[in-house]
């Protein structure tokens, strides 16, 4: 966004935007509140950081008493580590909007820092939360009518693209990427993973969740993250969801992995993905690790991007529109 550096201090939201945030947020804790979900706030900085090779932390630096020289810190991604450790504790059902914050995002539909809710049931699968996710959104939008689908990741991709996800060579990703014109593909080298997300988020998701909720569920295994697996005639898959909203992702929910040696074993996969790609490598959160050998119950979690959700209430076009102040004037 260009403007006059005298004019430069002014909001990027219009006030019908703020106004209709403040609305939003308070229809959300209403929904909550009916339900019986406890709201709770986590922090913001960790010693820890998440080791997803997709997500970059941004980090700053503090001093303490007895810590000698100043320690980096990492922003939250996400609250969900703190939110697990809570979950382990005997919380119950909760929920949080937070501020998080990811580096290297930047553009139409992105902002470093951005507005997250995320929410956790204990004693709930995948399935029953997407139920109320819709519930959700329908209340939020004030749209008790949208429709919704459902879909598997898999039949998303034999329906949409004529392939199978679980079997396709990266050589047959990569020709069908090159024939589908998605600029720069035949200068890429992705794995497989890679060249499925480049697939789904230019030929696939922009016609998703039109007049709809549209959510994609049982994800491949390899992009299980946080999420549990299943099988089913022999086959693994990811008990993992996302919503998609006028052609937006607005919202990634697990039934959640609880086994602790499954998921040390995954951040450390993490790392090494990581380090093969010249990333940095965050210190594993080790609370994290100690509340899940300790006890998680079983439950299922979600995060729903609440600046996206505006951008839908409101129809706008980017997500610049329903920040007050934007990055670059902050």
């Amino acid at each position: 966004m260009t403007e006059s550096p005298g004019l430069a201090w002014r909001p990027s939201a219009n006030q019908m935007a703020i106004r209709a945030r403040a609305a939003l947020y308070a229809r959300i804790r209403n929904f909550f509140a009916e339900a019986g979900v406890l709201e709770v706030e986590t922090p913001i900085l960790s010693q820890a950081s998440v080791t997803d090779p997709a997500l970059a932390s941004l980090t700053t630096r503090l001093a303490l008493p007895g810590w000698g020289d100043a320690r980096p810190l990492y922003l939250q991604t996400s609250p969900e580590f703190a939110m697990k450790r809570l979950l382990a504790a005997g919380s119950g059902p909760i929920y949080q909007i937070c501020k998080v914050f990811r580096d290297e995002e930047r553009g139409r539909w992105h902002h470093p820092e951005f507005s997250l809710l995320e929410w956790y049931r204990p004693g709930w699968d995948d399935q029953r939360l997407m139920d109320e996710v819709a519930a959700l959104v329908r209340y939020a939008l004030e749209r008790p009518a949208l429709a919704c689908e459902r879909i598997s990741y898999r039949a998303l991709f034999q329906g949409r693209l004529g392939l199978d996800p679980w079997t396709a060579q990266t050589s047959q990703l990569r020709a069908l990427a090159e024939r589908a014109g998605i600029a720069g593909a035949e200068r890429l080298d992705l794995d497989n993973d890679g060249w499925l997300d480049l697939l789904l988020t230019h030929l696939i998701v922009p016609e998703l969740g039109r007049g709809c909720l549209t959510f994609i569920h049982d994800y491949p295994p390899s992009q299980a993250a946080l999420a549990r697996l299943r099988w089913s005639d022999g086959v693994a898959t990811a008990a993992r969801f996302e919503l998609y909203v006028e052609g937006l992702e607005l919202a990634n929910g697990f039934h959640e992995l609880t086994d602790a040696a499954e998921q040390e074993w995954r951040f450390l996969a993490d790392l090494e993905l990581r380090r093969a790609c010249g990333q940095t490598c965050p210190p594993i959160d080790r609370h994290l690790l100690a509340a899940l050998a300790y006890g998680l119950p079983d439950c299922a979690g979600v995060a729903l991007g609440l600046d996206r959700l505006l951008m839908i209430a409101l129809e706008a076009d980017a997500i610049d529109n329903v920040l007050c102040f934007v990055i670059e004037h902050a």
